[in-house]
């Protein structure tokens, strides 16, 4: 049992098969839990219907997996773009373009928002996905291993990013990590063994 605070940032630790995965799926109610119960702002998740559910996970949760998960035939820019685009499914307009220059300006890439996921390196590719993640200013962001398959150097200034421009934004970072460097810029840390929060 745990509770996540508005501008707060918390890594989520522990051994392989500990629930760290299965804990952000239920949290972005991909998963239902067997017991006990998930709330949103004070409202409990389990009394909504599909329909509330679909607009939780567009507009939300912001997610950043280990993988970028880019589209590959977008550019950067029209991948950041993406999350405002999916719930009208309308054009986009000069404000969104603003926007997600302004976010693409935040991680470092701005000078490459017309290329595409293919001619990025890995780190390069992990920084868009931060901004994919932070566009519709969501209130959670979930990040699974978002520096799992970068190198040290890289894995530390994707965390980075993310941790101040959550915090700049007032959102609620839940990230699942190994590195112990990257745990401690959280606010804080819970560690889960078997399925159980435990400290």
């Amino acid at each position: 049992s745990f509770r996540l605070f508005s501008g707060e940032a918390v890594a989520v630790q522990g051994p392989s098969g500990s629930g760290k995965t299965t804990l952000l799926q239920l949290c972005a109610l991909l998963d239902a839990p067997d017991g006990g119960e998930l709330a949103f702002k004070g409202s409990p998740t389990g009394e909504w219907d599909e329909d509330r559910r679909c607009r939780y996970r567009s507009r939300d949760i912001g997610f950043v997996f280990q993988e970028h998960r880019l589209l590959p035939q977008l550019t950067v820019r029209e991948n950041v773009l993406l999350p405002g685009m999916a719930p009208e499914g309308k054009a986009v307009g000069a404000d969104s373009r603003s926007r997600a220059d302004g976010l693409l300006g935040a991680v470092g890439m701005l000078d490459k928002a017309t290329r595409y996921p293919g001619q990025l390196s890995t780190g390069e590719r992990q920084r868009v996905a931060v901004a994919r993640a932070l566009f519709n200013d969501p209130p959670l962001v979930l990040a699974d291993e978002p520096t799992g398959s970068l190198d040290r150097e890289n894995g530390l200034l994707v965390s980075r990013l993310l941790r101040e421009l959550t915090r700049e934004r007032g959102t609620a970072l839940l990230m699942v990590t190994h590195s112990e460097e990257q745990a401690l810029m959280m606010d804080r840390r819970i560690f889960l063994a078997q399925g159980m929060v435990v400290s």
